[in-house]
């Protein structure tokens, strides 16, 4: 019997069943319930707002970082420690990194991108180094304007700094999975980065599709490859949703081993050097897809959606949240006069 039949009977049976019951009902019923663990990263305060025109006030930021540490996060990336004349809307990384509210089991990661930022993040206290470099040279250039050797040397500086102070680095590889100026990426030279990163003892590697170009079947082989060299190293998978495949990438990933996932409140976010570019993969949505399937991701999705809707208020205009548009799968309507 499927899923739907039962809830129907369920429904028929017990005339106290309603909507309030049909999430939690869904997700008791699939075999994955209570066997899996999934990490949900939350980065909105960076990747979301760097991308933004009107600076987001200090205040609201850490008011929002605040809410979300207590939804149930693995990790946080606060914000970013590159030069504020480059990201001025992240021109506040001290100060916000300085107020929020540290909550018990959640790691709060910044980006870093050169020592410069290394020894200010190391100032205010971070747990942990996010570091950027794309496998494209192409993307490299244009978004870190040098070569990836350059950029190689650069992060191996910063790896050791961090090591010094006993900081955990991640590494998140940019067009992981294809570049709109070159093209799908090999297998070969993603795995060529990565062999390079876990020879300096990152101990996380992010793959990023950062402009969208990635598809399941594709996510499936490089996670599997991945996993296989290097069972020790933290993994996540992030993905962006430009071509309307973010959720089927994301569940490719889990059938494939991942249990780490970045994402975005409300999908927020994206690549300047991806036309057409839409944001990250929306937190909502992909704990809801998640928690329907019955894998555990300990977030409260009735307070996403709460933070979801106050963030377009913040930022003054609709996200692309469809989830925060159509509501979850218990949100019953009036039905319509019937003729």
């Amino acid at each position: 019997m499927g899923i739907f039949s039962e809830i129907l009977l369920k429904i028929e049976a017990d005339a106290s069943f309603r909507a309030s019951n049909i999430y939690t009902y869904m997700s008791s019923l699939h075999p994955y319930q209570n066997t899996k663990k999934l990490h949900i990263q939350e980065v909105v305060t960076r990747d979301g707002f760097q991308a933004e025109h009107v600076f987001v006030p200090t205040e609201e930021k850490i008011a929002l970082i605040n809410r979300l540490s207590r939804t149930g996060y693995a990790k946080v990336e606060v914000t970013s420690f590159t030069s504020p004349k480059a990201i001025p809307m992240l021109a506040d990384a001290e100060a916000v990194m300085k107020a929020i509210d540290r909550v018990l089991g959640v790691e709060y990661t910044v980006l870093i991108p050169n020592l410069k930022g290394a020894e200010r993040a190391i100032s205010v206290g971070v747990d942990e180094f996010n570091l950027v470099m794309s496998v494209s040279e192409a993307h490299n250039m244009a978004n870190l304007k040098m070569g990836r050797e350059n950029s190689f040397a650069a992060l191996s500086s910063v790896i050791d700094l961090a090591h010094q102070n006993k900081i955990p680095v991640n590494i998140s590889l940019s067009t992981s999975f294809g570049c709109p100026m070159t093209g799908i990426i090999s297998l070969a030279d993603l795995m060529h980065w990565i062999d390079r990163f876990a020879a300096v003892g990152v101990r996380g590697i992010t793959i990023c599709d950062t402009t969208g170009m990635a598809n399941p079947a594709q996510v499936q082989t490089v996670c599997e490859a991945a996993q296989s060299k290097y069972p020790q190293l933290q993994w996540t998978l992030h993905f962006h949703n430009t071509r309307g495949m973010g959720l089927a990438n994301a569940l490719a990933a889990v059938n494939s081993g991942i249990d780490r996932f970045d994402s975005s409140l409300g999908g927020l976010g994206g690549c300047p050097y991806a036309p057409g570019a839409t944001g990250n993969i929306c937190t909502e949505e992909l704990v809801h897809m998640l928690d329907l399937m019955g894998f555990n991701t300990n977030m409260n999705i009735d307070a996403l959606l709460a933070c979801s809707k106050d963030l377009q208020t913040l930022i003054g205009r609709p996200l692309p949240s469809q989830l925060l548009m159509a509501g979850k799968v218990d949100k019953l309507h009036v039905a319509p006069c019937q003729p």
